[in-house]
C-alpha cells in the first residue's frame, strides 16, 4: 500500500514520468538465434519493482506469413515492450502466442496480444490456474509488489485455443511442433520446436546458469519429460530464465541431474525416517551451492521433494 501511495503522490504532484523513467530505460531488446527465430533475455533473479517483473524470457518466431510469439513476460507493459522488439526486427503481423505454461511470469502480458486480436494458444491443462484461488493470491500479491507495473488493470487471460496434446502447424513456410510435457514444472508445459532453424523453445521445463526453481512440481514426470526433449536434438534452445544455449543436450542433461540428485537425497531420508531439517543439513550441496538462486530457492526445492518422496513412497 506504501508504493501505491508514493505512486498516488507523485501523480497528484505531476511527476509521473519520474515514477515511469525506470521503464523507458529498461531495454526489450531482440537477439536472434537462428534464421527465423529470435528471444528477449529477463534479468536474473526474482520479479520486484526494481525490474519491473522482467525476469522470464519470451521467443517470436518470424514466418513469410507473420509471427508467432511463445510465451509474453509477466506484466502488461512487458507485453507491450515485447511487441515493440518484434516490431524492430518485422512488420509482418504477430499472428498466434503460444503459452509455455500458465505461471505469472509469461502470461501477464497477454492482455496486449489479446487486445490486439492476437489468436492465444495453450495446453488446456492450463485451465485449472485461471479461475483458482492461487492465482487470485498471487494477482494481488503482484499488485502490490510490481506496483504500478502490475495494477488493478492487470488481468488474466484464457486461451483461445486449449490444446489437449501434441500439435503441429506450418506457417509461412516454416513447421512448428508442439510438445505437451507436464506434468513436470507445471501440469500444462508445452515446448516448441522450430523445425527449419532446429531452434527448441523450452520454457521452464530448464534452468540455465541457475538452480532451478522445483516447487511443488512432480520431479518424477519432469524427468521424463527431459528425455522427451532430448530427442528433438535441438541446436540452440530457449529457456524461460537465462541466455539462449548453445549446448542444449548438455544443459538439459544439468537440469535432469539437479533433479535426479536432489529426488536421491530426499527420497534416501525418507526411507531412512530421517526428519527433513536433519537430513538438509547432512547433504553435500557444493556441487550447486555457488550457483545463483541457490539460497533462495534450493531449500524450498528440497523440502517440496522431500514431502513428494513421502507420498510416493505410500503408493
Amino acid at each position: 500500500m506504501f508504493k501505491k501511495f508514493i505512486f498516488s503522490l507523485l501523480l497528484s504532484l505531476g511527476l509521473f514520468s519520474i515514477a515511469q523513467s525506470s521503464s523507458a530505460e529498461l531495454a526489450v531488446t531482440p537477439i536472434k538465434v537462428g534464421a527465423h527465430s529470435y528471444y528477449v533475455l529477463g534479468e536474473a533473479g526474482a520479479a520486484s519493482s526494481a525490474n519491473e517483473g522482467f525476469m522470464s524470457n519470451a521467443g517470436f518466431v518470424v514466418t513469410d506469413a507473420g509471427v508467432v510469439v511463445f510465451d509474453s513476460l509477466g506484466t502488461a507493459v512487458l507485453g507491450q515492450k515485447l511487441v515493440d522488439a518484434i516490431r524492430k526486427v518485422t512488420s509482418k503481423p504477430i499472428k498466434r502466442v503460444i503459452v509455455s505454461h500458465y505461471h505469472a511470469d509469461h502470461v501477464y502480458g497477454l492482455q496486449v496480444f489479446k487486445d490486439m486480436g492476437v489468436e492465444i494458444w495453450a495446453h488446456t491443462l492450463g485451465q485449472g490456474y485461471l479461475n483458482s484461488e492461487a492465482a487470485e493470491k498471487l494477482m494481488v500479491q503482484r499488485r502490490e509488489d510490481l506496483f504500478p507495473w502490475v495494477d488493478e488493470k492487470s488481468r488474466l487471460v484464457a486461451a483461445d485455443k486449449w490444446l489437449t496434446g501434441d500439435t503441429k502447424f506450418e506457417m509461412g513456410g516454416l513447421h512448428f511442433e508442439l510438445r505437451h510435457v507436464g506434468p513436470a514444472h507445471a501440469p500444462d508445459d508445452m515446448v516448441m520446436f522450430v523445425k527449419e532453424d532446429s531452434v527448441l523453445y523450452a520454457g521452464d521445463l530448464i534452468f540455465i546458469g541457475r538452480v532451478p526453481f522445483v516447487g511443488d512440481a512432480d520431479s518424477r514426470s519432469w524427468l521424463v519429460a527431459i528425455d522427451k526433449i532430448i530427442n528433438f536434438k535441438p541446436k540452440f534452445m530457449i529457456t524461460g530464465h537465462g541466455p539462449a544455449s548453445s549446448t542444449p543436450i548438455a544443459d538439459l542433461k544439468f537440469t535432469r541431474d539437479y533433479l535426479k540428485f536432489i529426488r536421491k537425497q530426499m527420497g534416501q531420508a525418507v526411507a531412512d525416517f530421517v526428519p527433513f531439517a536433519e537430513a538438509y543439513d547432512k547433504v553435500d550441496w557444493s556441487q550447486y551451492s555457488h550457483l545463483p538462486a541457490f539460497d533462495d530457492g534450493n531449500r524450498g526445492n528440497a523440502y517440496n521433494t522431500y514431502l513428494l518422496m513421502e507420498k510416493e513412497s505410500m503408493k
